[in-house]
């Protein structure tokens, strides 16, 4: 086997990496969320979004197979001969990923904090320094992001799954109990479609084509089997940790629940574990993220819809700037404030792009044709329920989703000016 074949990512690499750009923006950032929403039904709303997710990932390994390259939305959209709408789309998800590292590196920030007892400064700090830590390792090639994803995915595993077990070994129906809901359905609906956010890590390893052996068998699998295997997890884990701990617990203490039911559990020990899980999950999901988005920037800048600068690599042929801007802009995200109001930002963006991106499916694989409407249906569906919440509940986020727009139809403007 030569080098370059050696040096590629199979299933159990490209199954981790879809994993950990999943479940590190899932339960651990965003659990207290979901509960607030959707109360003891908020395993549903995991569900729900984790159906959507799963046609989606469906309809991107179809059509990656198809096209046979990486680049995902982007070069699903270019191949039908929408470049237009292939450029402006490319633009929002890496921006939507920017904002999902920063929400990841919020919460390893706040993890670690909570472990040592200083919430002044040192989560800001602490998400700058994790950030700039996978932007060195990303520059230093595949073979290292690789491995790094592998420990870090079956570590949190274990660690997650391990709590949640000791929480159901030990059932208490009381803290199962919420204030009553009119509609709990509806409330999962708002939940699923408010955490989405949860699920967009699946699609990275679409971006990776050439990074992948045998890509056309490898990218179905590990999508499938990620995506089924964090709805479990995230269902699982919610139960768990609301058997544990509480639905107030988790409320107050949304930003470390995760270590709250680890110290309930065993202690000083427990704290240390579900730490640990933490800094483990958040850390692979920043991997991931930057890994495959600065691939995705590469390519896009490669066909002239970003510019010039991205498109550069270094002698080891990694996207070396991609990488640096994408992991600086995180950073400073990071270090100015919460990032609560563009969670739900990031989520509306994926939604629409999961919506395009079935529809594409629909049009142009000849298999799969139910799942594919299905993952555009409820696409939409959900980007209207928090198009609702936005309206009715988080005015500003439309003001910044407005202000994204503005800013992706001018920088388009000018880069085509400018050629």
């Amino acid at each position: 086997m030569s080098k370059e074949a050696e040096s590629k990512m199979g299933l159990n690499a490209t199954w981790s990496m879809a994993v950990g750009g999943m479940i590190g923006g899932g339960i651990f950032a965003v659990l207290g969320l979901i509960i607030s929403i959707a109360g003891n039904m908020a395993w549903l709303s995991f569900l729900l979004a984790g159906l959507i997710a799963l046609a989606t990932a469906r309809s991107y390994a179809n059509l990656t197979n198809k096209f046979e390259e990486g680049g995902g939305a982007f070069t699903y959209i270019k191949e039908i001969n929408h470049e237009g709408l292939a450029g402006g789309l490319s633009w929002l998800l890496i921006i939507g990923y920017i904002l999902t590292l920063s929400v990841y590196a919020f919460t390893f920030g706040h993890y670690l904090a909570n472990l040592v007892g200083m919430n002044l400064w040192l989560p800001r700090l602490a998400s700058v320094l994790i950030i700039l830590f996978f932007v060195y390792f990303n520059l230093k090639g595949t073979g290292q992001a690789s491995w790094i994803e592998i420990i870090t995915v079956w570590g949190k595993l274990i660690i997650l799954l391990g709590i949640a077990g000791f929480g159901i070994w030990n059932f208490e129906p009381e803290l199962l109990q919420t204030k009553s809901q009119a509609t709990p359905f509806m409330n999962a609906l708002i939940g699923a479609a408010t955490i989405f956010m949860a699920y967009e890590g699946f699609q990275l390893i679409t971006y990776d084509y050439n990074d992948i052996k045998e890509p056309e068998k490898t990218i179905k699998q590990a999508e499938i089997l990620a995506v089924i295997s964090v709805i479990l997890v995230y269902i699982i884990v919610t139960i768990g940790i609301v058997i544990l701990v509480g639905h107030k617990t988790i409320i107050a203490e949304k930003e470390v629940v995760i270590a709250i039911a680890g110290k309930k559990a065993m202690g000083m020990f427990g704290l240390i574990l579900a730490t640990i899980g933490a800094l483990f999950s958040t850390g692979s999901a920043i991997n991931s993220t930057i890994f495959a988005t600065s691939r995705l920037a590469n390519k896009v800048a490669n066909d002239g819809e970003l510019p010039e600068l991205i498109a550069q690599k270094n002698d080891k042929g990694i996207p070396h700037k991609a990488v640096i801007i994408i992991g600086g802009l995180s950073a400073i995200l990071a270090a100015i404030g919460s990032l609560a109001n563009l969670v739900e930002a990031a989520s509306f963006i994926f939604l629409l792009t999961f919506g395009i991106v079935n529809l594409t499916a629909y049009a142009e694989v000849k298999s799969d044709k139910l799942i594919a409407i299905f993952g555009a249906v409820g696409s939409l569906i959900s980007s209207i329920v928090l198009l609702w919440r936005f309206i009715n509940r988080s005015p500003i986020v439309i003001f910044f989703l407005l202000i994204l727009l503005s800013s992706v139809s001018i920088g388009r403007y000018y880069l085509y000016k400018h050629r």
